[in-house]
């Protein structure tokens, strides 16, 4: 009880501090809820006062609740139809992914970037921004200023995606099929996929085709949190233990296995409900269900990094910022490159 007395403050100030966050992330897709969060509690961390009794609460939020995010992220995954509809994107989604791993370690040893920031710059831009980001700054203790860096840098590079790739997409005479597949691979955070996406569906008046097919695209990255998280979980305990070995319990983050459990549980509750196995009632309840799991997902994202705000030095924040985002943007232009070429080595362009 006195746990919580002591954390309900903190934790108070950023379900409130994230709620103007949210709707301005509604308004403004292409920029999203949680720079809007992390944005707002910059600002606000100057005039906040008495911060020894918001400071529990505040970290509890950008720790915890960030796990409770990514494990309601799982809501939303069923697996069958990323399977079975992403299978097409698999090879793409891999060297992406590949691509920018590899390209954040080069820049890292060029330019001497803090480890933690290019692993949340590589994992952010090559998977699915602030999600991934969200799953993989525990694994490896990153603190707020990193963990904001990283964010801001994926933002950057969202909005010029967003903006410039319907055109870029049009001008190289992609298909529909094609675009679909650029967004989801080559956009990093869900929102700007969804910007990209509505914006060349408008333009060519497919309706929502290219939408639904840049989003099923994501999810499937979405997918990769699994495996990186769990190699750099390994990583890190081998390095705390100093041994060449780490065990299993202390390498696995638990909230990456509930992720996995809730994906496995919306896949199974999709596939009786596709059999119309439970009654129309039933269906009906399980789909509000996930609506919330989405919400509250997003939501907690939003609070979290509503918190990070809070415990950032903006003015550090800027004056730091350069080499972040040269290698934001090299990670961006590869992705982007590999995305296209591949597809054209594939025939899907």
């Amino acid at each position: 009880m006195l746990l919580i007395k002591d954390r309900f403050q903190g934790v108070f100030l950023c379900f409130v501090l994230a709620l103007p966050a949210y709707f301005l992330g509604k308004e403004f897709e292409i920029i999203g809820g949680p720079v809007f969060a992390i944005l707002l509690g910059m600002l606000l961390s100057k005039f906040v006062r008495e911060k020894d009794i918001l400071k529990s609460g505040i970290t509890f939020t950008s720790k915890k609740i960030l796990q409770y995010a990514v494990i309601l992220l799982g809501f939303g995954l069923n697996l069958s139809t990323v399977i079975a509809v992403g299978a097409t994107s698999l090879p793409i989604i891999i060297s992406t992914i590949a691509t920018s791993l590899i390209t954040a370690y080069i820049i890292f040893k060029l330019i001497n970037i803090p480890a933690k920031s290019s692993i949340l710059i590589g994992v952010g831009s090559s998977i699915c921004g602030g999600s991934a980001i969200a799953a993989t700054a525990p694994v490896i203790d990153a603190n707020h200023k990193e963990i904001a860096q990283a964010i801001s840098v994926i933002f950057l590079f969202n909005i010029i995606a967003a903006l410039i790739f319907p055109t870029l997409g049009n001008f190289l005479g992609l298909s529909n099929h094609g675009f679909a597949i650029f967004a989801g691979t080559a956009v990093n955070d869900t929102s700007s996929v969804t910007a990209a996406a509505s914006s060349w569906d408008s333009m060519h008046n497919t309706g929502t085709e290219v939408l639904t097919g840049a989003t099923i695209v994501k999810l499937t990255r979405t997918l990769a949190i699994i495996p990186i998280t769990l190699v750099l979980g390994f990583y890190q305990a081998k390095k705390a233990s100093g041994q060449n070995k780490a065990s299993v319990k202390s390498a696995f983050p638990m909230f990456i296995l509930y992720f996995i459990i809730a994906s496995i549980i919306t896949t199974f509750l999709n596939y009786f409900m596709d059999r119309n196995i439970f009654s129309t009632e039933i269906s009906s309840a399980i789909l509000s269900f996930f609506v919330l799991m989405k919400f509250c997902s997003k939501y907690f994202i939003i609070m979290a990094m509503g918190a990070i705000g809070l415990h950032t030095d903006i003015v550090d924040l800027i004056k730091n910022g350069g080499r972040p985002i040269i290698m934001g943007f090299c990670c961006w232009i590869a992705i982007a490159c590999v995305s296209l070429f591949v597809q054209h080595l594939l025939g899907l362009w």
